[in-house]
């Protein structure tokens, strides 16, 4: 392993780090073309959470896919603190759908409402939900990465 943090061939033992690396970056791909599938594909706009929760989202397909191409485990530096910020707002998101946070406190004033019933995916599981689940889903990855990456430079 060189001084940035970078496998050299990607290969081996080395390299343990890459397969939860990939699939950060596969569910980051995947919510990405999600989000972009239902705002310009099904016409839902989206509310001042869901602008957040993308803006946190969007960046960790190109973060994660850089470190991948590179094997450069250093990405996960970089997504982990994206991946967390986009946790906590899908987490309050979640919250203010669900009606545990007053409707005070909810951040949406024009346009689309964070705690519509239009906010569900196929009437059933609520989009901020699907949100909090890739993000969690992100940030277990990353972290499964980063513990092999330690292990592989002791």
């Amino acid at each position: 392993m060189s001084k940035e943090g970078t496998v050299q061939g990607g290969e081996g033992p080395n390299a343990t780090f890459w397969t939860p690396l990939f699939l950060a970056w596969l569910l980051a791909l995947l919510a990405t073309a999600g989000a972009l599938f239902l705002g310009e594909v099904m016409g839902k706009a989206p509310c001042v959470l869901c602008w957040y929760q993308r803006i946190a989202m969007f960046p960790l397909v190109l973060v994660l896919g850089m470190g991948l191409i590179a094997s450069d485990v250093l990405s996960v530096r970089y997504a982990l603190p994206l991946a967390g910020v986009g946790w906590g707002i899908a987490a309050y998101h979640v919250l203010i759908f669900w009606g545990v946070v007053s409707k005070d406190l909810v951040p949406c004033g024009k346009g689309s409402s964070c705690a519509d019933a239009d906010v569900q995916m196929a009437g059933v599981v609520p989009i901020p939900l699907l949100s909090l689940a890739a993000f969690t889903g992100i940030l277990v990855a990353l972290w499964v990465a980063r513990a092999r990456a330690g292990r592989a430079m002791a």
